[in-house]
């Protein structure tokens, strides 16, 4: 293991913004990791940086994630128990669980970012979510250097929410995350968003999971920019849930609002659509903006600084606010 100085951060980010950790250290192990804590009162975890907007230097130690291996821990009748450690990539595990008809992932093929941080905002897309297949975590205790075992139901998931968003942040670093996923007989979930569509389209009436998962992709990339070409961080916004009688009165203004009912009470909002009514799509203000296919997402052109794109941020969030009465919240970390 190595202390770096001074070293930029770029390349350690989906959005591309371009700060620097005055010391930086990769660990490729969980005895690194614990030796390392053991020694450091002051630090950052930086892991796949996918779901993060750094505005600012960061002046302590950056300990970059990096601890790989994928393991099939047990399987019995339908089931089988995946342990992936946290520095994988999210999309490329995915695939290696279809290469192998291990399903229950396909719908949330494609999101960026690395298993580890999966569970701390319980990643999900076109109606699955990471509580639906996540059987356990292991996760390293700072204060005592333990690895600490927390079940599904320990992390009180919620809507992008974990535990570890709340109460425990800052107080463990998840080291590890168990699936159970199915072997044979699957639970296809083809009805959310535009993937029956999409499979319409590709002519496929009996879908595998790998039909699924392709069409994910498609429908991904067909809205979704690459971090590789242009900085982004894919969703900046939560969707907004709101209550039902709030809906309705901006059902009666907006007719044509999309909308999903999460329950007897509520209904969830697409933020992109919000953003888009305010006219914030395809937007460009320097080199900050808004994506031209999805308002719900935006992007670093060129050299934008993370306090660019917070305060563009900030500035949709006041604009949505003032036209519908509805506070979006960011999706994204903001450091």
């Amino acid at each position: 293991m190595q202390i770096l100085k001074n070293i930029s951060l770029k390349n350690y980010n989906t959005f591309g913004i371009d700060v620097k950790a005055s010391s930086f250290i990769e660990i490729n192990a969980i005895s690194d990791l614990k030796s390392v804590v053991d020694n450091q009162s002051d630090f950052f975890i930086l892991s796949g940086g996918s779901n993060l907007l750094l505005t600012k230097n960061i002046e302590k130690l950056v300990i970059y994630l990096n601890i790989k291996g994928i393991e099939i821990v047990k399987q019995e009748d339908n089931d089988v128990f995946i342990k992936v450690n946290a520095g994988e990539n999210w999309h490329e595990f995915v695939l290696w669980c279809i290469d192998r008809n291990f399903g229950g992932l396909e719908n949330m093929s494609l999101i960026p970012g690395n298993v580890g941080t999966s569970p701390i905002q319980n990643i999900g897309a076109y109606g699955v979510e990471l509580k639906d297949s996540m059987h356990e975590l292991e996760a390293l205790e700072i204060a005592t250097g333990n690895l600490v075992t927390f079940s599904n139901e320990s992390c009180s998931f919620g809507y992008r929410n974990s535990v570890f968003k709340n109460e425990l942040k800052g107080k463990y670093i998840i080291t590890s995350v168990t699936f159970k996923l199915t072997r044979e007989t699957h639970i296809l979930n083809s009805s959310y968003g535009a993937i029956q569509s999409e499979l319409e389209k590709e002519k496929i009436k009996n879908p595998t999971i790998k039909d699924i998962s392709n069409a994910v992709i498609a429908i991904r990339q067909s809205k979704l920019p690459d971090p590789k070409e242009i900085g982004n961080s894919g969703s900046f916004f939560k969707n907004p849930v709101i209550l039902k009688h709030q809906f309705r009165q901006l059902q009666h203004k907006y007719p044509e609002v999309p909308h999903y009912i999460t329950s007897d009470t509520e209904v969830k909002v697409p933020a992109g659509w919000l953003v888009e009514q305010c006219g914030f799509k395809g937007k460009r203000f320097g080199d900050a903006g808004v994506h031209k296919k999805q308002a719900l997402v935006l992007v670093n052109y060129d050299n934008a600084t993370g306090q660019e794109i917070f305060e563009l941020s900030k500035r949709i969030q006041k604009t949505v606010f003032e036209k519908f009465e509805i506070q979006l919240e960011a999706e994204v970390n903001i450091l």
